[in-house]
């Protein structure tokens, strides 16, 4: 498989682990929910675009086409992380609240029909910008890593060849 993607991959899975630690820290409980929801510290959207960005840029060069690709479709994912999807989790959550309001108004008002839905909207859809930044860091990181690894792999195994 393609090494790129395998650090993509590996990137966001290591991002979504550690949401259960920053969770841990914020809530003092640990939760295993983060390892499947969206939203949280680090954004593992920013963490695998990033990683895949670097990852290309140290194994082909800042100034190759392949690295500018991933770089602006990397920028364009991380600012709707923090963007659109962001504004649609806190329009949840204000329509979660007015539905609650509902509630207690058709309570006084028994002629206004109101049922109310099973489930809640889901409010954690997007990222802060702070938790995009904390996912870009670790997936640049990340992704030099593997390639300097990666190098230093390949340079150990050629000189074996040579001998």
């Amino acid at each position: 498989m393609n090494r790129g993607i395998i650090t993509a991959i590996s990137a966001i899975g290591i991002a979504q682990g550690l949401k259960v630690f920053t969770n841990k820290k914020l809530t003092g409980k640990w939760d295993w929910k983060p390892l499947l929801q969206t939203g949280g510290m680090p954004s593992s959207h920013s963490a695998g675009v990033a990683s895949l960005a670097a990852y290309v840029a140290a194994n082909r060069g800042t100034r190759h086409i392949e690295t500018a690709i991933a770089v602006v479709f990397g920028s364009i994912v991380m600012y709707d992380a923090q963007g659109v999807r962001r504004h649609t989790g806190e329009i949840a959550r204000l329509v979660n609240d007015l539905e609650d309001h509902f509630e207690v108004i058709s309570g006084d008002y028994p002629s206004l029909e109101y049922t109310k839905r099973e489930k809640d909207l889901k409010e954690l859809l997007g990222h802060q910008p702070i938790e995009v930044v904390g996912g870009a860091l670790f997936g640049i990181l990340y992704g030099i890593a593997i390639a300097k690894f990666e190098d230093r792999t390949l340079g150990k195994l050629e000189e074996v060849i040579e001998k």
